[in-house]
């Protein structure tokens, strides 16, 4: 299967936690996300925008987080205009953005970001919350 998302031709890092049974690779993750990421999940400024043929927009750091506890390996962000950081994972020298499709064609440069922490990130409660849900979700998929 062919996919979108940055770097999902050499995403072959395994997963390091067995929390989350089937998932082995990024390419596995992204396939149940795209099963449960939703207008909910979406970061809440974007909302309004969120659609099912771009269902991956508003979805980068709770994705990155939940990557990052899967695989391990560090989260970093890309500085958007407006302030903000759109977050991509780092394993060794893998690189992976599962959610690099909200973008359409301009092309990201992942290259020198700053690592982003959890604990910033999750300082908002209800991006604490959407984590929260995607990793309750991802987990009933895989104990099917």
């Amino acid at each position: 299967m062919k996919y979108s998302f940055y770097g999902w031709e050499a995403a072959d890092v395994p997963a390091v936690s067995d929390v989350y049974k089937g998932i082995t690779d990024p390419r596995s993750l992204y396939d149940a996300l795209s099963h449960i990421w939703c207008r909910y999940t979406c970061a809440p400024r974007l909302r309004e925008k969120w659609n099912k043929e771009n269902i991956t927009l508003g979805q980068c750091s709770i994705t990155a987080f939940l990557a990052q506890d899967i695989f391990g390996g560090k989260v970093l962000g890309i500085l958007r205009p407006g302030g903000n950081y759109h977050c991509y994972n780092v394993i060794g020298d893998t690189v992976f953005d599962l959610t690099s499709e909200q973008f359409g064609d301009e092309k990201l440069i992942y290259a020198n970001d700053p690592i982003q922490l959890r604990e910033m990130h999750f300082a908002k409660e209800e991006k604490r919350q959407r984590y929260e849900y995607l990793c309750a979700e991802l987990k009933k998929i895989c104990d099917r």
